[in-house]
């Protein structure tokens, strides 16, 4: 059969997908939503997913009536985005050696697996809001755990957490780990100085990234926001009205005004003052200031930033109790915007798994093409697909690796940064 796989490269492809699901580290430690890919090809591969619910209790006794209280369900865009593939060709002459196939495919599972880790990660890296800066170098327990403290002061439940380091960052942890004064009863720190091994730190499954981003010093100078207006009371809602009728509203993001957006960039983390976080289920303040992310800058005075600031503070609405994440303690036609990441620095992510969600994509590949196909998914749904093509006139054998996904950041409240040296 003219462009048919050879019996060697079809046992090749079964070792690159075998590769390619172990090297999905990341993928493994988010949630994962099979799509159904006809509904996706419709909707232009984007699809709305639910946030987490957050409920609203209420004293009751028997024999007294009770006030029912409305659920509203946020929920928001995610898109199958990223098209990946690898694509390479071979002479007849090149494939007089036989490891050069396989060589060439185990390059391009590598890539692949790369490309959505590092889809992950930057997601993470972009999109977090729960910020913790460090003023030294990586180097101590307590720097993890303050990631753990800010997730438990706001309710982010305690199970399934990670966090990525950069290898820099990681290998000072485990510097400090590997310390023999440390109560590990040696194997921790054994290990930790043998084969510069973290493991699980204060709640967290540690990985070591080689590709983690940074962070440059904010450049924003004096900037402040007016907190008695309605921007520091932001209304939840699952839709709102337009000229079409009812269309779906993202509420991870909220556009204010300040005084001014001169050297403010996406990505630059801040609080401020007089605006305290709460716990999202108890709503009591955690009597420390919550942290937001600047995700993009509208013009000189307004800026988008996450999360929306919903304070609940004025005859607020069932939503805005229910979905409460801030606390304003002394409202300002001026409050101080104080920018958290003063220096240079790698971003370590760390999330809870239900934050972050990849959304595994399928071509649909014609069979009579001509072209050879193999196909095959990961446990977690992730597919690759090989093409094979001969060109008899050129003597040239085209190939090309794809795999096709999506990565959407459902509670950007559940995922964060940790910035040392600031």
């Amino acid at each position: 059969m003219a462009n048919a796989f050879s019996k060697e490269e079809r046992v090749a492809f079964e070792d690159i997908l075998e590769g390619f699901q172990d090297l999905l580290v990341l993928s493994r430690h988010v949630s994962i939503y099979n799509t159904n890919q006809t509904e996706m090809a419709r909707t232009n591969d984007t699809i709305w997913r639910p946030m987490p619910y957050i409920a609203q209790s209420i004293t009751s006794t028997p024999g007294n009536a009770i006030s029912y209280k409305n659920m509203t369900q946020l929920s928001v865009p995610s898109t199958i985005g990223f098209s990946q593939t690898v694509p390479w060709t071979m002479t007849t002459l090149d494939l007089r050696d036989a490891l050069q196939e396989g060589r060439l495919g185990e390059s391009a599972k590598q890539k692949l697996a790369s490309d959505i880790n590092v889809a992950i990660m930057n997601t993470a890296a972009a999109q977090g809001t729960l910020v913790v800066p460090i003023g030294a170098a990586a180097g101590d327990y307590d720097d993890i755990s303050l990631c753990d403290t800010i997730m438990n002061e706001q309710g982010v439940p305690d199970y399934d957490r990670f966090l990525g380091l950069s290898s820099r960052d990681y290998n000072g942890l485990a510097g400090n780990l590997s310390q023999a004064s440390r109560s590990f009863g040696n194997q921790k720190s054994d290990k930790a100085y043998e084969r510069n091994f973290v493991g699980m730190v204060a709640g967290f499954d540690t990985y070591k990234f080689d590709y983690a981003n940074r962070i440059a010093a904010a450049a924003g100078g004096t900037t402040t926001i007016n907190t008695t207006t309605a921007q520091a009371q932001y209304v939840p809602q699952a839709t709102s009205t337009s000229v079409g009728g009812q269309i779906n509203v993202d509420n991870r993001y909220e556009t204010v005004t300040v005084s001014n957006t001169v050297g403010v960039v996406a990505g630059d983390a801040f609080t401020i003052d007089g605006i305290d976080a709460v716990h999202h289920i108890t709503k009591q303040s955690t009597g420390e200031l919550k942290t937001f992310r600047v995700i993009s800058v509208t013009n000189g005075t307004q800026m988008v930033i996450s999360p929306p600031i919903i304070s609940a503070v004025t005859a607020p609405t069932d939503a805005e109790i229910q979905y409460q994440n801030c606390k304003i303690t002394a409202a300002a036609s001026a409050a101080p915007v104080n920018w958290l990441n003063t220096g240079a620095a790698s971003i370590n992510v760390f999330w809870q798994k239900d934050a972050l969600e990849i959304l595994p994509g399928r071509y649909a590949i014609p069979a009579d093409a001509g072209t050879a196909v193999m196909r095959a998914s990961t446990d977690q749904g992730v597919e690759l697909v090989m093409q094979k093509f001969y060109d008899i006139d050129s003597m040239v054998i085209k190939y090309r690796l794809d795999t096709l996904f999506g990565v959407v950041n459902k509670q950007p409240e559940m995922s964060g940064i940790l910035l040392f040296n600031q």
